[in-house]
């Protein structure tokens, strides 16, 4: 995440052009699970404050963790993941209960307001690999289902360029500082936040109001 001074209107106007209106479903999916569960999915699109911000809002989200993906645990702290030399991309880890959401409408909230998936190796104002998009599937019906929908928006040339998520395993997933979690919540007044991430979050609530929730972290 970049400091204001290297924000323009144009590059926060730019991330967000994806966004409007929602993309399709996903022909693709499970139906809903017919008890309350647990599965976690890890979604890695820019800076992590602004996908965690979106999906803790999500209905049928049950926990959410900023952290790193795609490297070793050595290298998971933010000052050597914004080297941009361990491999690692931010990441979100969202544990959700399949009985209430499916793994098919938290990618359509991914693909529709929560990056650009077309951006490579960057979002808005965030540039390299840490910021990529990716996916890192924890079951193989989420790479089923995560390839299936890349390939139906890429045949419907839903957007203007071709998705580049990433769509890769999951070896190991790592919480990041303390800071981080829940930051946007924590820092509403900060210009990041104000430029980068609200907009995220009030186009989850017009794009998809059945499934927007009020936040409220819980106490430590």
């Amino acid at each position: 995440m970049q400091t204001l001074s290297r924000i323009t209107l144009v590059a926060a106007i730019s991330s967000l052009a994806w966004a409007n209106p929602p993309v399709p479903p996903a022909v693709t999916d499970l139906p809903l699970a017919a008890q309350h569960g647990k599965e976690t999915a890890v979604f890695a699109g820019g800076c992590f404050w602004g996908v965690q911000a979106v999906f803790q809002r999500v209905k049928g989200v049950t926990a959410t963790t900023a952290g790193y993906a795609g490297g070793s645990a050595k290298t998971a702290t933010y000052k050597q993941v914004i080297t941009e030399t361990t491999g690692h991309a931010e990441s979100v880890e969202v544990v959700f209960d399949p009985s209430l959401i499916t793994y098919g409408k938290l990618l359509r909230v991914y693909f529709s307001v929560a990056h650009d998936p077309t951006q490579l190796n960057r979002q808005g104002p965030d540039v390299g690999t840490s910021y990529r998009s990716a996916i890192f599937y924890t079951n193989p019906e989420q790479k089923r289902i995560a390839l299936a929908y890349i390939a139906q928006l890429d045949s419907k040339k839903v957007f203007k360029s071709r998705i580049v998520t990433e769509v890769t395993p999951l070896a190991a997933f790592y919480k990041g500082e303390d800071y981080h979690q829940d930051y946007a919540y924590y820092n509403p007044q900060n210009p990041y936040i104000q430029v980068c991430d609200r907009p995220k979050i009030a186009a989850l609530q017009e794009q998809f109001p059945e499934l927007f929730i009020d936040f409220k972290p819980k106490k430590k």
